[in-house]
């Protein structure tokens, strides 16, 4: 699965953005967030990445942020909540702001955004409540950036079935020592392995 594009900027538009990679153009779905805050046409752009697969498609959904991204997928657990319906419910309320207004049972807030009902509401509170950080909470989710290399590293070895976070953790011990690809991987390796 694609987790995280990094490319030119081909296209961009408020629900949409379509990210050269290699050669390939990758057609993302965005919130109007993150088209708010994509680089220029041609620029350099870097997406979480959620890869929603159907029998009939493969749609890709990007996020500059990985807490937005975060909020996405626990929107997408909330019973009668698709991806389309989650990206419009990104766009139509501050990520922090939506948090605060389903752990404080807000559900008439949450109305005013298009497409949410009385019932969508009261599922996302009922659902998400406990799941969600408290406002102001540090979050584990915060990561350095990662380099190309890295991020090689990383999706080889999550590719081999380690956790994401477990790989995490033995990138940034393996990650103390600069080096090519293989001598990255084989410390990161040895660092799971103890």
């Amino acid at each position: 699965m694609i987790a995280h594009l990094r490319g030119k900027l081909l296209v961009k538009h408020p629900n949409q953005a379509i990210v050269e990679t290699g050669g390939v153009g990758y057609d993302v779905t965005i919130s109007v967030p993150t088209f708010s805050e994509l680089p220029n046409v041609g620029g350099e752009v870097a997406l979480h990445i959620h890869t929603h697969v159907r029998e009939d498609q493969i749609a890709l959904y990007g996020f500059l942020r990985p807490a937005e991204k975060v909020l996405f997928e626990k929107l997408l657990t909330v019973s009668g909540i698709g991806p389309k319906l989650a990206i419009t419910i990104l766009s139509g309320m501050a990520a922090d702001e939506m948090v605060g207004s389903i752990r404080g049972n807000d559900v008439a807030r949450l109305t005013k955004i298009p497409g949410i009902g009385r019932k969508t509401a009261e599922r996302m509170v009922l659902e998400l409540r406990d799941k969600l950080p408290a406002p102001g909470a540090p979050t584990a989710e915060v990561t350095p950036a990662l380099s190309s290399l890295e991020e090689d590293v990383l999706s080889a070895l999550v590719n081999l079935g380690y956790q994401r976070p477990a790989a995490e953790k033995a990138l940034l011990v393996a990650g103390k020592t600069p080096g090519n690809f293989e001598s990255v991987f084989r410390e990161a390796l040895a660092a799971l392995s103890k």
